[in-house]
C-alpha cells in the first residue's frame, strides 16, 4: 500500500466560550477541573500528503452545548463539522448534529456526509483468502504494476438518522433509524492522477485489480458501478459508562439489526446482525485505565452487493471496514472484508498531564493498543471461467491464495483532550505480517471507542 504521509504543519486547538457561569459544588471536588456551561468550541486544521492524490487541507470544528452544566463531561447537544480536500479530488464534507435534550428522554443523531475518493483501498475480499504482494504497487521492483493497482474510485452520499429512548432509565435504551448509501464505484482515472506530475511518476495506463474483477465476473455487471441502499435499523443499547467521551468505567453493548427490504427499493435485500460489546476498568483513577472493544457483524439473510461489504456499524457511526484508523491501525484499509467479521481492540488509556489553560480543562494521554479482526463468514463470488480471455490458473490462485487467520496490528498513541470532549488522537501502528501492510500514521479525532 502506498502510505499516506501524514504531515502536521500545525496542530493546535481554538476554544471559544460564550456563556460561562459560578463554579458548582461538583467544581470543588477537583480545583483543576471546571465543570462547562454555555457553549464550547474546538478545532483543529487538516494537513495531509499523498503522492499519488496531493496535498489534504481543510479543517473539522466542534461545537458544544452544556446548558448549565448539570450534565458535564456530557454535552446536551454537538454539531461536528469537517471540510477537507485534496489536490487530486478526494474530499470529505460531513455534517453530525448529536442531541441528548432536543427531545425528552431521546437522542437523536444525524449524520450527512459527501464523501470522494479517487484512489479507495481494495485488495479483493475474505482476508487472506485474497492475494497481497506489496511488489505490485512497488515502483521499481521487477513485479510493478502500478502504484494504483489495489484501488478504485468512490462517491458516496450517505445520510442517517437515529434515535435512542428510554426502556429502563438511560441504562438500557431502544435504538431506531434509517440510512441512505449512494455509491458511485469506478476504476481510478489515471489521467487525472498523472496530470501535472513527472514522467518518471507517471502511472501505467493498465489494468487494475478492480478492473480484472470486473472483467473476470468475481464482481457482477449490475453491482460493478455502485448502487442504491436504503437500510432500516433496529437495536437495544446498554450503556453504564462514566463518561462517554473518555469512560474510565462501566459498560457499553449492543444488539442490532441492519435490513435492507426489497419493498423500500433495493435492488438488493440483506440483513446483517451487529453485536458489540466495550469494557471500561479504572486501574489507578484519573490516571490509568483499560478497555477493550469486540465486535462480530454478519450477514444473516440475502445478498450484499460488494459495495456495501466494506462497512463497520454501530449505534454512534458507521465507518470504512476492517483495516485501518477506526477499528485495525496499522492494517491496510479495507484489508479483511467478507460477509461476516469479528474483531477486537485493547488499549491501556493514561494521563499524565492535567491542568486548565485559558478557563479551559486540558489534558495529555498515553495508549498502548492491540488490536486484531478476521473475516468469519466469507463472501461468494463467481470463480471465473479459466477458458476466458486473460485469465491464467495463476489468476485464480490469487483469488484464494491461502486460509483466512487472525490479521493483528499494535502499537501507541497520544492524545489532546479539551473539555473532556474535544479530543485529538494520534495513533501509530504495525503489522504482525506482511500481508497486511507495514505500518501506518493516523491523526483524527476521539478515542477509538
Amino acid at each position: 500500500m502506498k502510505k499516506i504521509l501524514l504531515i502536521s504543519l500545525t496542530l493546535f486547538f481554538f476554544t471559544g466560550v460564550f456563556a460561562q457561569k459560578e463554579e458548582t459544588k461538583s467544581e470543588k471536588k477537583d480545583k483543576k477541573e471546571k465543570v462547562k456551561t454555555g457553549f464550547s468550541m474546538g478545532g483543529v486544521p487538516v494537513v495531509a500528503f499523498d503522492e499519488d492524490t496531493g496535498f489534504k487541507y481543510g479543517g473539522l470544528v466542534n461545537l458544544y452545548h452544556y446548558g448549565d452544566g448539570s450534565n458535564y463531561p456530557d454535552y446536551n447537544h454537538s454539531l461536528y463539522l469537517e471540510w477537507s480536500r485534496t489536490t487530486k479530488g478526494s474530499g470529505i464534507n460531513q455534517l453530525v448534529y448529536d442531541a441528548r435534550t432536543l427531545i425528552p428522554k431521546t437522542r437523536v443523531t444525524l449524520d450527512i456526509a459527501y464523501l470522494t475518493e479517487q484512489a479507495l483501498n481494495f485488495y479483493g475480499f475474505n482476508g487472506y483468502n485474497a492475494h497481497y504482494l506489496k511488489n505490485y504497487e512497488t515502483t521499481g521492483d521487477d513485479a510493478y504494476i502500478s502504484r494504483m493497482y489495489y484501488r478504485h474510485s468512490r462517491k458516496l452520499f450517505r445520510s442517517m438518522l437515529d434515535f435512542q429512548g428510554d426502556i429502563k432509565g438511560e441504562k438500557l435504551r431502544w435504538l431506531a433509524g434509517i440510512a441512505h448509501y449512494r455509491s458511485k464505484i469506478g476504476t481510478v482515472d489515471i489521467a487525472k492522477l498523472n496530470d501535472g506530475q513527472d514522467e518518471d511518476k507517471l502511472l501505467p495506463d493498465t489494468a487494475l485489480l478492480y478492473d480484472k474483477y470486473v472483467k473476470w465476473g468475481v464482481i457482477p455487471e449490475k453491482q460493478k458501478n455502485g448502487g442504491n441502499v436504503t437500510l432500516l435499523k433496529l437495536g437495544v443499547v446498554y450503556n453504564t459508562r462514566d463518561n462517554e467521551a473518555n469512560p474510565t468505567k462501566g459498560i457499553w453493548s449492543e444488539a442490532l439489526v441492519l435490513t435492507a427490504p426489497g419493498f423500500i427499493g433495493n435492488d438488493y435485500g440483506f440483513t446483517k446482525l451487529l453485536l458489540t460489546h466495550r469494557q471500561y476498568f479504572t486501574l489507578f483513577p484519573e490516571r490509568l485505565s483499560f478497555a477493550y472493544r469486540l465486535s462480530y457483524q454478519a450477514k444473516i439473510a440475502g445478498e450484499i452487493p460488494f459495495y456495501m461489504l466494506p462497512y463497520v456499524t454501530d449505534s454512534k457511526s458507521t465507518k470504512d471496514g476492517l483495516g485501518g484508523s477506526k477499528n485495525l491501525r496499522g492494517i491496510l484499509r479495507n484489508r479483511v472484508v467478507g460477509d461476516g467479521v469479528a474483531f477486537g481492540n485493547f488499549e491501556l488509556r493514561s494521563r499524565f498531564f492535567k491542568t486548565v489553560i485559558l478557563n479551559q480543562n486540558f489534558y495529555l494521554g498515553l495508549n498502548a493498543f492491540a488490536d486484531l479482526g478476521m473475516v468469519t463468514d466469507p463472501y461468494k463470488f463467481k470463480t471465473p471461467d479459466l477458458t476466458a480471455d486473460g485469465i491464467s490458473q495463476t489468476d485464480i490462485d490469487k483469488l484464494t491464495q491461502e486460509s483466512e487467520g487472525v490479521h493483528i496490528g499494535y502499537g501507541a498513541g497520544l492524545r489532546f483532550v479539551i473539555n473532556s470532549n474535544f479530543i485529538i488522537a494520534v495513533d501509530y501502528g504495525i503489522v504482525a505480517k506482511k500481508e497486511d501492510g507495514t505500518k501506518g500514521l493516523y491523526i483524527g479525532l476521539n478515542y477509538l471507542f
